[in-house]
């Protein structure tokens, strides 16, 4: 696991939690298992482009605001 990753899944759990969503909202939004979902707040799993941009549309957020560098 990655300290990338991990920072991005911390980023989107606090984002997530700020809007009072569940693992599985964000994922049914996203088109996403809640399984998939929760590994990658875990930050056990990479994200295609696709899904991460599903998964930050579903929070309505920037990826600026999830994005480490």
């Amino acid at each position: 696991m990655s300290e990338t990753l991990e920072i991005i899944g911390q980023k989107l759990q606090e984002a997530r939690k700020k809007q009072h969503l569940t693992q599985a909202e964000v994922a049914e939004i996203a088109r996403v298992s809640a399984n998939y979902y929760a590994m990658v707040e875990r930050g056990e799993t990479n994200p295609s482009i696709e899904t991460f941009e599903s998964i930050l549309k579903a929070l309505k957020i920037k990826s600026s605001k999830i994005l480490p560098f």
